[in-house]
């Protein structure tokens, strides 16, 4: 029955229990101890500058392949990849034999607000790529969200350092209508932000994301407090992603004006023009195959910005996969598990 036609009685009832669930919910989340994140075993191969490289130790035989390098987006943490054992894309990797490692970009301090689209890409990036490369000859690439775009900066840049390229929820088109962030963005005076700020905080870029949609990332989501309030292992979900949403790391503040000039408001991957440390980005020469993979239901990288990468790559093998999800699903919801699949069996692809 709606609530239209329930009496006053029925009413009183209902938002009774719903404060009472509530109210359970809250007292549970007070009494559960510390979450942890990311505890797949790692070790650090190398640390350069704000940057630290992790290799993961593997859990199964291995599938033979080259080593998969990870980058994620500089204005969140990784540990997402690695949110919890069951909701892990790294460890579905491992458990599919692939080798894999992870460049951390760390969080830059006050020192590091020179810090250019080039120091990230062709300097900690590269070096990256060079110290794997040194041991193993040839490294795949997985750029997943602004990392992604990183990666498409520096397959375009290095294209022979890089076998096989994968992005995942990856904007490139910046201008497309659905594009909710890209519209806040191409309004901002980014020299004055940076200016201002030096390094720009991450607690502003937070408050900028849960602003694009406020119902969805604030009420309807703390609604889930209520349905698992006597469920600790749903509240431990939350209480993860909640600790992984509001830990986002400061952006050093020349990369940040660079990337919002270059893509948000020039749109230089589609327009063509961009430079990173005096090159010319173009992705005509990303020639290596790729993989793009994409969720459908992604408010912050809808699918309009990440599918027409298949136009302006210059390689002729191309594959795309759609996620029935949103951008975080793609990493922690139950069907999440069909992506690193996915992922493992097309770098094994003949």
């Amino acid at each position: 029955m709606s609530a239209a036609h329930q009496g006053p009685a029925a009413l009183a009832a209902e938002v009774a229990e719903f404060q009472r669930r509530l109210a359970t919910g809250l007292l549970n989340l007070s009494r559960l101890p510390p979450v942890e994140l990311a505890t797949a075993a790692r070790e650090v191969v190398t640390q350069d500058g704000t940057s630290t490289l992790y290799r993961y130790r593997s859990t199964a035989q291995p599938a033979g392949l080259p080593p998969l390098l990870i980058v994620f987006a500089l204005v969140n943490r990784p540990t997402v990849l690695d949110l919890q054992p069951d909701r892990s894309l790294i460890r579905r990797l491992l458990a599919a034999g692939v080798d894999v490692y992870l460049l951390d970009w760390g969080c830059p301090g006050r020192g590091d607000r020179h810090l250019g689209l080039a120091d990230y890409t062709l300097g900690y990036l590269h070096r990256a790529v060079l110290r794997i490369s040194a041991e193993h000859g040839q490294v795949d690439l997985l750029g997943v969200c602004q990392g992604g775009t990183l990666a498409l900066v520096y397959a375009s840049l290095e294209p022979a350092r890089i076998r096989r390229l994968v992005t995942m929820v990856t904007p490139v088109d910046f201008a497309t209508p659905e594009n909710l962030l890209a519209k806040w963005a191409r309004g901002i005076d980014v020299d004055l932000l940076v200016d201002t700020y030096g390094n720009v905080p991450g607690e502003v870029l937070n408050f900028t994301f849960v602003a694009l949609m406020p119902f969805r990332l604030t009420l309807q989501k703390y609604l889930a407090i209520v349905d698992g309030a006597d469920d600790p292992r749903q509240l431990e979900n939350f209480l993860r992603m909640e600790r992984w949403i509001f830990d986002s790391p400061d952006q050093a503040g020349q990369a940040f004006r660079e990337f919002m000039r270059l893509f948000f408001q020039e749109n230089r991957l589609v327009r063509g023009g961009a430079l990173v440390g005096g090159r010319p980005v173009d992705l005509a020469r990303v020639t290596m195959p790729v993989f793009n993979i994409y969720a459908t239901q992604d408010h912050l990288v809808p699918p309009s910005s990440s599918r027409p990468l298949a136009g302006l790559i210059g390689s002729r093998d191309y594959e795309e996969l759609a996620f029935a999800g949103g951008h975080i699903g793609i990493y922690v919801s139950s069907r999440a598990h069909a992506v690193p699949a996915a992922i493992a069996a097309w770098l094994a692809r003949p």
